[in-house]
Parts: C-alpha cells; structure tokens; sequence
C-alpha cells in the first residue's frame, strides 16, 4: 500500500502535468492542498464514485476553483466518471475540466465555482439544507438526512466581502456540519499578502461564533484528527486553518507566487518529480496508487447502509418517504401546475388593483400550500417586500424545521445561499430586496439556469422598485 503522502502525490503530479499540457492554469493550489484533500477523501468524507447522486452524500466545495485541477485529480482517482483522458484535456473546449468546477460538466462537481466567495457561501447554502431538510424529514430512531459540507478555500475567498456575509450567517444558524479549511499559504498572485490582509482570520472567524482550529496541512495524522474534532462539534461550523505551502515540493517554485497561476516548467516539474520521489511519466498513475485511491467499493457499502436505512424509514413513514423522494428528485406535486392555473385564470379574471409586492405575496400564499419544499427570505426587507404569507415559519439557530429566513442585509449572500439549498437538492426558493440592491446579486443569477421549472427558475427573485 503507497503512503499517504504518495496518494498525495498523485495528486500533485496530475495537477503539475495537466497544467503544464495546457499551458495554462494554477498548479499552486492543487500541490498545496493535497494531504488535507488526501485524509479528507479517504478517510473522513461519504460519497459513492459510482452513484454521485446519493441523496445523503456529504457535499464538498472546492471554493478556491481556480486551483480545479484538485478536484479534478481526486474524482478521477477516486473512481467518478472521470478519465485520464478528461485530465490530459484540462482547460480544452467543451472538455469536462473546463479549468474552473462547473457544475454539470463532471458528476462529482457539486457547484460551480471560481468567482471567489461565491463556493464557500453555496456550501453554506447546503449546510442550511441540510439542517432544515433533516428537520422535516427525520424521525426518532430514523435519521435519512445526516451528512456534512465540506469547503475548501483560499485567501482570495477570505477577502471576497461575499465571504463575510455567508460565514456570520454560518455561525448566527449554528450550522454544526459545516466544515471549511482554509489554505493559509500568505500567497496571492501578487505575491505575499501580508501588505492587503487582515493577520488575524481565526479571531474574525471566532467573532462568527464557529469553533477555529489550526493545523500542519502537510501533516497526515494531525489533519485527521482536527476533522474529527470538527465533525464532534455539532453547534458550531469549523474553520480548519492549514498551514500549507503552495506548490508543495517543487524546489525553486514552493511558497512563492510564481507557482500560483502558471506552469511550473518543464525543468522545474522534472526536479519537483526527483523531490517527491515521483517516478513516473507524464500522467501516469501507478496500480497500486490507483488502488489506493479508489473508493468505489467503500461508496457502494456506504449508500447501501443508507438505502436500508432508508427502506425502514419508508415502511414506518411511507408518506414522508414518498414525499422525501419527490422532493430530491426535483418533481412537481401532482396538482400543483392545475391548482396555480386555477388562481391564475381567477386573478385574471378579478384584475385587480394591487401594488406588485402585494400580488407577488398573493402568488406565495397560493403557492405555499401546495409546494412544501417552498422556502423564502428577504435581506432584512420583509415587511416592505411581503415575502411572508399565513404559513410562514421562521428558520434560525434554535428552529431549523421552518421554510423561512430572515437573511438581513446580505443580498448577495442570500442570492448565493439560496443557490446553494437549491443544488443541495429538496427546495425551491425565493428571495427579496428593492431593485438598486439587485444589482449586488446579478452574479448570482445564471447559477441555476440549468433547473428550470414551472417557475421561471428556482430562484424566484422578486424586485421591487
């Protein structure tokens, strides 16, 4: 069985050599990151290579995208649908590894990222999901719902505001399986960050109210027992803060910007190779490395725990089974398209003369009924947005079985946690704020072009003037 520092390696080699092919991309990261993602991956983290879709996976995020080769290195190796050939491809057009995660071009890819904030906010999004889908859906001696977020990031997403807005409302909810590390290597591509950051980011994420712990990333055994600290504390997210240096082991690159957003060489990758103890060619991966990797066996016998889990839940509670599947699936209630064509055909008919808000909130009130996985908020608008409706109940750290949140004045954030409860997968989800604030969320906007349903999209935005 090789090391875990030569499963790591793997990685790095993959990341070096696909960056180099393409002559474009960021090996830095990748090479930094690997012993976290190695422990992560193999030891710690639920998920089925030859199923994506689970229902009860944990979720991971790669939130610093530009360092996609990680997560392109980790699916292929871990046994996703992802071949060597995919990797020799990296940053080609249309190939699967487009050179950021995107989401539907890979299975294994939870969430488009590379706008920096944008990943660690959709995890949160998840985490939120999580927590009220568990909520609604659990019973006692039956729990169908019960897997982490994991996020991995940067500086660059630490010094997004985005990140701000998400991480305080990650820890004002309480979101206990919510984990993020963050790769503390003082380097952005303008060199070391000490002149444009903030020295004290545990004290910031301590103020968040998350539980902070500080880690050697290149140290196996220590990160493996900080993820298990994190998945003990159940009230709280978890910042892991890594010690990392970027472009680990290369001998002239390592802990410097010029390996963040560039080729390493051809020279400098053949010395990288001799320092690791790297013997192998060009993307190629050594059986036993393969083997050590692959998780396709653990994958199955983890969903296959769950699918009985499931299966007594479903002859205990055949209703809430039934509804549970309908929600992951991203079906529509049997009658909600006839019900909704019935109160559109009556306001029609009525016209009446009302304020847009006000019609928009007559709509959620005919809706709520007949859509359960519906879920709403407003960026601290919710009287002047009329968001709310007869069956609104309010999610927060002491309430997770609700369907709404008070997101207060994070409309940027909001757009993207509500983005990231829609990929998660069991709602449908509005928001809210005045026109002029749109514009701080029209990144958020073409996230979820791809799931289109009845309503113009899943996120069903309501401006106002």
């Amino acid at each position: 069985m090789p090391s875990r520092r030569n499963l790591a390696n793997a990685v790095r080699a993959l990341s070096m050599d696909a960056v180099q092919k393409a002559n474009s991309g960021h090996p830095g990261a990748p090479m930094g990151m690997a012993d976290i993602a190695e422990v992560l991956w193999n030891d710690h983290m639920k998920y089925n290579p030859i199923n994506a879709n689970w229902a009860d996976r944990d979720r991971f995020v790669l939130s610093n995208g530009h360092g996609s080769m990680l997560i392109y290195s980790l699916l292929h190796l871990t046994g996703f649908d992802l071949s060597i050939n995919d990797i020799k491809d990296f940053r080609q057009l249309h190939a699967k590894t487009a050179g950021h995660p995107e989401y539907g071009y890979a299975e294994g890819i939870e969430t488009t990222t590379g706008p920096l904030g944008q990943g660690i906010t959709n995890a949160v999004g998840m985490a939120i999901a999580e927590r009220t889908l568990g909520a609604q859906f659990n019973k006692p001696g039956h729990k169908i719902v019960d897997h982490h977020t994991y996020v991995f990031m940067g500086d660059g997403c630490l010094m997004e505001g985005l990140s701000h807005e998400s991480c305080a409302m990650a820890g004002a909810l309480g979101l206990g399986k919510l984990i993020a590390f963050w790769d503390d290597n003082d380097i952005s591509i303008d060199g070391h960050i000490g002149d444009w950051m903030e020295k004290n980011v545990p004290g910031r994420f301590n103020s968040y109210d998350w539980q902070v712990i500080v880690v050697d990333g290149h140290d196996a055994g220590s990160i493996s027992k900080v993820i298990a600290e994190a998945k003990a504390e159940t009230s709280k997210p978890s910042l892991i803060c890594c010690k990392t240096t970027i472009g680990f082991g290369s001998p002239n690159l390592a802990g410097t910007h010029d390996c963040h957003g560039a080729p390493l060489g051809d020279e400098e990758i053949v010395a990288t190779r001799k320092k690791l103890g790297w013997d192998h060619a060009a993307f190629e991966i050594p059986v036993d490395v393969y083997e050590g990797w692959n998780h396709k066996a653990q994958g199955v016998a983890d969903e296959g725990i769950w699918n009985d889990k499931f299966s007594a839940y479903k002859a205990e509670f055949p209703t809430e089974a039934a509804e549970f599947e309908r929600r992951m699936a991203n079906e529509l209630p049997a009658n909600f398209e006839v019900e909704m064509n019935k109160f559109i055909t009556k306001t029609q008919d009525e016209m009446p003369n009302i304020a847009s808000r006000k019609a928009s909130q007559n709509a959620i009130e005919a809706m709520g009924p007949l859509l359960p996985e519906m879920f709403g908020g407003s960026a601290d608008l919710t009287g002047s947005n009329l968001t709310n409706w007869s069956g609104t109940v309010k999610v927060n750290k002491k309430n997770a079985n609700g369907n709404y949140i008070s997101w207060g004045v994070r409309e940027f954030g909001m757009a993207h946690m509500m983005n990231g409860m829609v990929l998660h997968g069991g709602f449908k989800v509005y928001g809210a704020t005045f026109f002029m604030f749109m514009e701080f969320m029209r990144n958020s906007y073409n996230s979820l072009a791809h799931r289109t349903t009845w309503l113009r999209s899943d996120l069903h935005m309501i401006l106002l003037a």
